[in-house]
């Protein structure tokens, strides 16, 4: 008979700062302004937040084209690009933004390289939210690079160029792909600080002592979470088994079978309530013993609008 497996769980795991404020705003919002309150895409990339504020009475949409007239939209914490800003003033629209203020410090640097005129250089993933928004700071002489391929294709004015990249990449992708335009261009700016937020880093630290010590890693985050993605592919990139779950539904005892030591973590997106229904759900599989590994302490907290800490 098979010993019962051990669950480590990584720390930090879980909400960050940005997705905490992103989530706040909308909860605000609905009680200062009451029901509907839009929200320009999900808030944050998580099915459960997403279906718990539209049970309170939030309605997600796509595009502004769907939000009436003299309503309160909300723009997630993804960013959006100066068009939407440009059409939501032009309809009188009443906008709480939601964007992580460590995506704004790039769409600032953005602006900023673009005035200065150089060719810009985005680092990220082909239709992320997060990647348009960026994008759309500037109108034009930015160009997106995925993958290595991207790079060499490139052309750029060698002696004013610039990269920036997508605050939720893999540390060790984004490093590579850096690399490879630094030896193309020996001349490209980076950002004076790493945009890749304390968040995304710590998590991706964390996954990686976690899968040291593991033989089965599970994720907890939704399949559009670009950071929750990353983590599970952190892991299986050191040779451990990683399944990214959306909660405690997708487990079970096949998909532990075998395995002695688990680890588990939860994307910068995925609440920790989802985290304990995992938990429980692994003890009903025959997990004996839970510990929690030693870990950064984060105490990051990013201010409201001050539409709402004045309506409070």
């Amino acid at each position: 008979m098979n010993a019962a497996p051990t669950v480590l769980l990584a720390n930090p795991r879980g909400f960050c700062a940005g997705v905490d404020r992103a989530i706040e705003i909308v909860e605000r919002a609905l009680e200062h302004f009451g029901a509907p309150i839009y929200v320009r895409h999900e808030i944050v990339h998580n099915r459960h937040v997403v279906e718990s504020l539209r049970a309170r009475g939030a309605v997600f949409v796509e595009e502004l084209d769907e939000v009436p007239d003299g309503a309160v939209v909300v723009f997630s914490a993804h960013g959006v690009a100066q068009g939407v800003h440009e059409r939501a003033r032009a309809r009188g629209l009443t906008v709480l933004d939601a964007t992580c203020p460590l995506v704004t410090k790039v769409h600032h640097e953005v602006q900023r390289l673009h005035r200065q005129g150089y060719d810009i250089v985005m680092i990220g993933h082909r239709g992320h939210p997060e990647v348009e928004g960026t994008m759309g700071q500037v109108p034009d002489r930015i160009h997106l690079v995925e993958t290595e391929e991207d790079v060499a294709r490139l052309t750029l004015d060698p002696e004013r160029c610039a990269y920036v990249t997508q605050t939720t990449l893999s540390v060790d992708d984004a490093r590579r792909l850096i690399e490879r335009l630094t030896a193309r261009y020996p001349h490209i700016l980076g950002p004076k600080k790493d945009d890749i937020c304390y968040a995304t880093q710590n998590r991706q630290d964390a996954v990686k002592r976690l899968a040291a010590q593991c033989d089965l890693v599970l994720v907890i985050g939704s399949p559009n979470s670009s950071n929750s993605n990353r983590l599970r592919e952190v892991a299986a990139g050191l040779g451990v088994p990683a399944h990214l779950i959306e909660d405690e539904t997708a487990l079970t005892a096949e998909t532990i079978e075998g395995a002695r030591r688990i680890g588990l973590t939860a994307g910068a997106s995925a609440p920790e309530a989802l985290v304990q229904r995992v938990l429980a759900r692994l003890r009903e599989l025959g997990a004996a013993e839970i510990a929690e590994l030693p870990g950064v302490a984060e105490n990051v907290r990013f201010t409201l609008p001050k539409t709402l800490t004045e309506a409070t």
